[in-house]
């Protein structure tokens, strides 16, 4: 079994790492879990655990998907919640002018439904995943620095692939590995 997601590597430019660098500088006070520039993606789908003998079925979803999709450019931008205001969950940056990757999106999920991998409920929505929040100590702190924060624009990005990573739970923490690349059309 391997932990698998399909996403979009996002490669952090300077000025995308000084917005996230004075973010966290911002929180320092709260318990987050902040993901390392490195790990930077934008996840389509997640598979979870998934049996080896069902990597040709995704690989063959993937490769329909690209054929039908050109490269183009994401515009990283503003910064948000998941949860409530009360209970925070996830601290992210959004996509200005989305529908390209949305498309993306949702053509990779209904196309890993049809190779058995069943849609969540809930719409796709085009987020970096930048902080997993632990616990907050200061909540107007913590609102005042997301609203300072709330439309910065962080960089321009070219989506030329998709990649199939695992997810190796380390004990220094999750490293992604590449299983596959699937380049746009």
């Amino acid at each position: 079994m391997k932990r698998l997601f399909v996403a979009v590597k996002i490669t952090p430019d300077e000025h995308f790492l000084k917005n996230y660098r004075a973010l966290r500088y911002a929180l320092q006070l709260e318990k987050i879990s902040w993901v390392k520039p490195d790990n930077f993606h934008l996840t389509l789908k997640f598979l979870g655990k998934t049996p080896e003998e069902k990597l040709p079925d995704i690989q063959k979803a993937l490769q329909e998907v690209v054929s039908k999709h050109k490269t183009f450019t994401l515009k990283l931008a503003g910064t948000g919640i998941f949860g409530s205001s009360y209970k925070p969950r996830v601290i992210w940056f959004g996509v200005e002018n989305d529908m390209v990757i949305r498309q993306l999106g949702e053509a990779v999920l209904n196309h890993l439904d049809k190779a058995g991998f069943h849609r969540d409920r809930q719409n796709f929505v085009p987020h970096l995943t930048i902080g997993r929040i632990n616990k907050i100590n200061h909540k107007k702190m913590f609102q005042k620095a997301l609203a300072e924060h709330r439309n910065d624009f962080l960089q321009e990005s070219v989506v030329d692939k998709i990649i199939l990573y695992e997810s190796l739970l380390k004990p220094s923490g999750v490293v992604y590995r590449v299983a596959s690349e699937f380049p746009l059309g």
